[in-house]
């Protein structure tokens, strides 16, 4: 029988920061976020500036799936994949909100670094633990 793997049973690449870091920088992360939207949200509110601020949105959901997605499925290789395609949309909301102010794309460039760094992160824990048959976690569990 197959049973998920928890995190804390993952073996995990040497250069992982202690999980006292993630908190504080999410935080100060989405602090940033909140900042750049609400500068582009200044230059004419939602009807104006309704491309970059649906954009900003649609980052958001994406982001936060990736916790469903690594967490609850469990499946590194697909919170990958998805990180991936989080880092272009963060990108492009960036591209779109230096359009209306310059200075709420730079306020973006911290969270481009930190989901690349998460990514490359989350990939070598798929790598590390991945399953030969298929890229979600297991493990043999023998109850004889």
């Amino acid at each position: 029988m197959f049973q998920a793997v928890r995190y804390e049973g993952l073996e995990k690449p040497s250069w992982l920061p202690p999980n006292s870091v993630f908190g504080p920088v999410w935080a100060g992360l989405y602090f940033l976020m909140a900042v750049a939207a609400f500068m582009v949200w200044r230059r004419g509110g939602f009807l104006k500036q309704a491309l970059p601020l649906s954009v900003y949105s649609i980052q958001l959901v994406a982001n936060f799936s990736w916790v469903f997605i690594y967490l609850e499925a469990r499946d590194l290789l697909a919170a990958f994949i998805e990180l991936c395609c989080l880092w272009v949309l963060i990108l492009v909301t960036a591209v779109l909100f230096g359009r209306v102010r310059r200075a709420s794309a730079f306020l973006l460039v911290p969270y481009l670094i930190w989901v690349f760094f998460a990514g490359s992160l989350n990939f070598e824990l798929w790598r590390l633990n991945r399953d030969e048959k298929n890229s979600t976690l297991t493990v043999t569990n023998s109850t004889d």
